[in-house]
């Protein structure tokens, strides 16, 4: 929008009169008659100032450039400011990108352009942007001109869950996954928005399973005592065409100390370690024949003091349904637990294996807190590590649960977007 034009000699507060120009009344204050302040004046070419997008442009990409030029003369002052948010209601961290931001930018060296300075010229979705511009021309007449554009509203979105929660404390196979509502297309793009840091330093890996998993983890287990940080970025990103993301969130999480759980099929134990050092050797039934437990490393991802198992929903139909299987405790995705048996005969812990694919510890019905079962449920975090070796059966898929400690390094890293 171009102003109506003031004469030389005028109250500089009466020549500003539109926002984010207050900035320049101390330039604009030593004027005189041989170097008046004109706004769209006929004969002052303000309209030598070309602004990018133009004024009253809608529907504008996300990463369309935002640039200001004059043909000659010299820009003086460029403020480029997002002035408010068109959509508010797309998610609950929309209300963080509320209010004015400006964005960052450089006058070149000539005078001539203006453009925007690194990450902060990515413009923000769904969101209205002014664009004020002061400019002296080749005669040394000053000109202004303000513009107006509205960024495109997405029609799709995605979004993502993750763990752990914030401040939460974890053990040390803790693998951070991303499980997103959508296939991703973009995959570099959305795993360049999500940067996994530890404290002490260590190198974190993004791996795809799919199109809709992205799993983080180091080379080895984190070392007890690391501070993870997961921040988020996805705000914005287009993951796939047209779909955008809208997460802006960091999360902070501590690993406690280091619980590696052996289980030994053949031998119907598990060995409990807390940092290397053997607290317990407990007597375990594993899965039959027909119905083997998984070999592998499997990370605790859930626990549960009671609760139902049907064997509906785990394919094996109406072979079992126990409504109150006590200190549940899961390590993958597709029904394995390591749980209290209340219903199996005491006789088959330590030398039968009778389950249907999950490592039963003796318990009893309820629950009990001086059981084997209630033991280990009462020493266990999510996060820690379960391994099963010696099964007839074939190993844990990395991505059935927190599995990924099942590829060596070289494969994790083969899964990343950014190489």
């Amino acid at each position: 929008m171009n102003h109506n034009a003031k004469r030389a000699g005028a109250s500089p507060a009466t020549v500003l009169t539109w926002a984010g120009l207050l900035a320049v009344l101390a330039v604009l204050t030593g004027c005189t008659d041989s170097e008046p302040f004109i706004s769209g004046k006929p004969g002052s070419s303000p309209y030598a100032i070309r602004i990018t997008p133009q004024d009253g442009a809608r529907d504008i990409r996300p990463d369309a450039r935002v640039e200001v030029k004059v043909s000659d003369g010299r820009l003086e002052h460029v403020k480029v400011t997002q002035i408010e948010v068109a959509e508010q209601s797309v998610d609950a961290d929309r209300s963080k990108d509320a209010g004015r931001r400006e964005m960052r930018g450089l006058i070149s060296q000539d005078g001539l352009s203006w453009t925007p300075s690194g990450a902060s010229g990515r413009l923000r979705l769904a969101a209205r942007y002014s664009v004020d511009v002061v400019a002296l021309d080749g005669a040394g007449r000053r000109s202004a001109r303000h513009s107006t554009f509205t960024t495109t509203v997405p029609q799709h979105r995605f979004t993502s869950r993750f763990e752990p929660d914030e401040r939460s404390t974890v053990g040390t196979g803790m693998i951070v996954s991303f499980r997103f509502d959508r296939v991703i297309k973009n995959r570099a793009a959305v795993q360049r928005a999500i940067r996994v840091t530890a404290e002490p330093a260590v190198e974190v890996v993004g791996h795809w399973f799919g199109g809709a998993r992205l799993d983080f983890r180091p080379a080895a287990y984190w070392k007890p005592g690391t501070e993870v940080t997961v921040a988020v970025a996805l705000h914005d990103v287009e993951g796939a065409p047209g779909v955008f993301g809208t997460q802006r969130r960091t999360v902070t999480f501590v690993v406690g100390r280091s619980q590696v759980s052996r289980v030994d099929v053949a031998d119907h134990t598990m060995e409990v370690r807390r940092d290397g050092r053997l607290l317990s050797k407990v007597p375990i039934t594993a899965g039959a024949p027909a119905t083997s437990t998984y070999n592998g490393k499997m990370v605790v991802t859930e626990m549960q003091k009671v609760t139902r198992m049907d064997g509906r929903t785990v394919g094996f139909g109406g072979e079992y349904d126990i409504k109150d299987v006590p200190h549940a405790v899961r390590i993958t995705d597709s029904g394995t637990f390591v749980h209290g048996n209340y219903w199996a005969g005491g006789g088959v812990f330590g030398s039968a294996n009778v389950s249907h694919g999950c490592v039963g510890l003796q318990d009893v019905k309820g629950g009990g807190g001086n059981t084997p079962a209630g033991w280990f449920f009462d020493r266990t975090i999510v996060g820690d590590v379960v391994e099963v070796v010696n099964s007839e059966d074939k190993r844990v898929a990395p991505d059935n649960g927190l599995g990924g400690w099942n590829l060596n390094w070289i494969q994790w890293k083969a899964g990343s977007a950014l190489r």
